[in-house]
C-alpha cells in the first residue's frame, strides 16, 4: 500500500509541475445533460433532479471517483431553462479534490414549426484542494524501515484554490434529430499549485437521431420503441476522443452499446442498461477497457438516477428534445 501511495504521489507532483489538467467525463452523456452541454438546461420542461456516480479504474489503488448532482427546469417568463449543478471529483483517495458549483441559463427559440434552438451559458465557481500530508516522496524512504524521514520538498503556499470559470453551448433539434456544440472553460482558469497550469478549453460536439421501430405517431410517447444512433466528439488540449453509440428503447427498458476511442488507440466498449418510468429513471453502465490498461484498470462503473417532477403550472407549448435518457 505504501508503495502504491509513493507511485501516486510522484505522479501527482509531476502533474502539478508540468502538465495540464483535464476534466472528468461521464459515459452516460444524456443522463447528465447539462454537464455535457449547458444548452440542455430546461430541456425536459418540468423540474428534473439528476444524480450521477462514476468510479473509474477501481482496480488501480486511489484512482478516480466522481459525483455529480443537478437540478433544472424551464421557466416561461424567462423564455428558457435554468439549472444548478454540483460536481465533486476525487483523485488519489482525496489527495486532489475538485469541487464545482454552477449556475446555468439557456435561451430557447423556435426557428420554424419543425426546428428549434437553445443557447446556454454556465457560470462556475471551482474549488481545488491538495492534501499535502497524503503525499510521499523519494527522500522519505529508508532502505529498511520505509517512509520514515521528513521530505525536503517544498509545500506550495496555497493548498486550496478558488476561481471562476465560464462555459457556453448551443443545441439545435427537431422531432427526431438533435445536434449540439459546447465549449467549457472559456477563460482557461489557472489551476497550478507550484507553477502556472491553465485548464484547457474542452470542446464537445454531439449529434444523434431517434428512429421509431413501429408505425409513426403524431406525438412520440415514452412507451414507443425506438433505436437511436449517436456520435460524440470531445477535445481538450492534445486529448481527443470519439464515441460511437446506439440505444434501443423497449419500455420500460433501455439498452445501449458504445465504443470509445482516441485517434491513436482504442479505449473501451461500453454496455448500458436502464429502466425508466414517467417519474423515475435508473441506469448502470460498465466500461470494458480495451487499451493497454485493460488487465490492470478493472474497467469503470457508472450509475445514474433521474427524477422527473411534475410541473406546478400547465406545461407551456414548447418543443421537447427527444433524445436518449442515458
Amino acid at each position: 500500500m505504501k508503495k502504491s501511495y509513493y507511485i501516486i504521489s510522484i505522479l501527482f507532483f509531476f502533474m502539478m509541475s508540468i502538465t495540464k489538467a483535464q476534466d472528468p467525463h461521464f459515459t452516460q452523456f444524456y443522463a447528465n445533460p447539462i454537464y455535457l452541454n449547458p444548452a440542455f438546461a430546461g430541456s425536459a420542461i418540468c423540474p428534473r433532479v439528476i444524480m450521477n456516480y462514476r468510479n473509474q479504474w477501481p482496480a488501480i489503488p486511489a484512482a478516480y471517483v466522481t459525483y455529480n448532482a443537478s437540478y433544472d427546469q424551464y421557466i416561461k417568463n424567462m423564455s428558457g431553462g435554468v439549472g444548478l449543478m454540483l460536481t465533486s471529483d476525487n483523485a488519489g483517495e482525496g489527495v486532489l479534490q475538485t469541487n464545482t458549483v454552477s449556475g446555468i441559463y439557456s435561451y430557447s427559440a423556435s426557428i420554424s414549426p419543425s426546428f428549434s434552438i437553445k443557447a446556454g451559458f454556465q457560470a462556475t465557481l471551482r474549488q481545488i484542494n491538495l492534501d499535502w500530508e497524503k503525499l510521499y516522496f523519494g527522500d522519505q524512504i529508508d532502505a529498511r524501515l520505509g517512509f520514515v524521514y521528513i521530505t525536503n520538498e517544498k509545500c506550495p503556499e496555497e493548498l486550496n484554490l478558488l476561481m471562476p470559470d465560464f462555459s457556453a453551448g448551443i443545441l439545435g433539434y427537431s422531432e427526431n434529430f438533435y445536434a449540439g456544440f459546447a465549449v467549457h472553460h472559456l477563460t482557461t482558469p489557472d489551476e497550478g499549485f507550484i507553477a502556472t497550469s491553465y485548464l484547457p478549453r474542452r470542446y464537445t460536439a454531439h449529434i444523434g437521431c431517434v428512429i421509431s421501430t413501429e408505425q409513426h405517431r403524431r406525438r412520440r410517447k415514452l412507451e414507443d420503441p425506438y433505436i437511436s444512433p449517436n456520435l460524440l466528439f470531445m477535445k481538450q488540449r492534445d486529448f481527443e476522443q470519439m464515441n460511437y453509440g446506439l440505444y434501443f428503447n423497449k419500455y420500460p427498458f433501455v439498452t445501449g452499446l458504445w465504443f470509445r476511442q482516441g485517434f491513436d488507440n482504442p479505449d473501451a466498449f461500453i454496455v448500458l442498461i436502464g429502466i425508466q418510468t414517467s417519474v423515475m429513471k435508473f441506469g448502470y453502465s460498465y466500461d470494458v477497457t480495451v487499451s493497454k490498461l485493460a488487465s490492470a484498470s478493472g474497467g469503470s462503473h457508472e450509475i445514474s438516477w433521474i427524477m422527473q417532477l411534475p410541473c406546478r403550472e400547465r406545461p407551456v407549448r414548447y418543443r421537447r428534445i427527444v433524445c436518449p435518457t442515458f
